[in-house]
């Protein structure tokens, strides 16, 4: 009875129902990640002791994880401890003004402060290199679910600290989540497959562009999972193109055209000015569904964000 006490006490505000779910916010002690609970259950948390924020764990309703737990936690039994730069689920970048915020552990985005509202959670975050604040984001996410679904809609709104900021071409980034190994494509455990709005499948969707890419297969508790990431129509280059490989990884990144397209003498093609005193707003949403990628629906989900 004390333990839920003090939980209660600490319940942020914030609480909304969404969806059929209730989302509340809660952190234990003042330093612990801000927890979002799912009617009661953690669904996620938002991390700021990494080097980029990120969200981890993401549990699906089966109660799996479906990010890899590495290397925000260790040695768990059948992941593979490669690209230590992949938390969970994140946004960056691998060339921001010449700066690499993808790689370069020197690169980092800080969090000055978050405030939670009605089922949302709103981080304010500079993004610093070499001492100096080269980006403003105002980072919003929001939180929904019911018995088979969840999303986690997310806008960024970047805004240059003091001169113009150059977006570089490249395909290391941008709007990323790396997956639990049961997701992949290869691998010991791998029983995963990928679909985009196209219609391309498995390794064809890689630098494509499309609306959306989903992975499907068995989650860690076995059960039928679809996790998706929808690019919202007023995004930059929208259908943007898609970073997704077969060990895991999923980046939506609308700079890395020359990459994709394997226009090696094109090298600046994907390149993006953010003039100063402008802002660029991105918007995305993950779905996390239990099931199948018939049941998930996801272009009905694609159109529904698209409003």
């Amino acid at each position: 009875m004390r333990s839920l006490a003090l939980i209660s006490a600490l319940l942020l505000p914030g609480t909304a129902l969404s969806g059929t779910a209730e989302i509340t916010f809660v952190k234990p002690r003042p330093q612990d990640p801000l927890v979002v609970q799912v009617d009661g259950q953690t669904f996620t948390a938002f991390r700021t002791d990494t080097r980029v924020p990120c969200l981890y764990p993401l549990v699906g309703p089966s109660g799996a994880n479906i990010t890899r737990h590495f290397p925000l936690k260790k040695n768990v039994p059948g992941e593979a401890s490669d690209h230590p730069h992949h938390t969970s689920f994140w946004f960056t970048h691998g060339s921001v003004n010449g700066h690499d915020f993808w790689h370069d552990p020197k690169c980092t985005i800080v969090a000055k402060s978050t405030v939670t509202g009605s089922g949302t959670l709103t981080a304010n975050l500079d993004w610093i290199a070499k001492g100096q604040v080269i980006l403003k984001e105002q980072r919003q996410y929001t939180f929904s679910a019911d018995d088979k679904t969840r999303r986690i809609d997310v806008t960024s709104k970047l805004t240059p600290a003091a001169g113009d900021v150059v977006f570089g071409d490249t395909k290391e980034g941008s709007f990323a989540i790396r997956f639990a190994p049961t997701l992949r494509l290869k691998g010991e455990v791998a029983k995963g497959h990928i679909l985009n709005s196209e219609g391309q499948k498995d390794g064809d969707t890689w630098g494509k562009r499309a609306k959306w890419v989903a992975y499907h297969g068995p989650d860690a508790n076995n059960a039928p999972a679809v996790v998706a990431i929808l690019d919202h129509p007023r995004n930059l280059r929208h259908p943007t193109w898609w970073h997704a490989r077969d060990y895991g990884l999923l980046a939506a990144n609308p700079f890395g055209q020359h990459d994709f397209e394997r226009r090696k003498g094109e090298p600046r093609l994907g390149d993006h000015t953010l003039k100063k005193g402008t802002t660029l707003t991105q918007r995305y949403q993950l779905v996390i569904h239990q099931g199948t990628i018939e049941s998930a629906r996801i272009e009905d989900a694609w159109k529904a964000f698209a409003k």
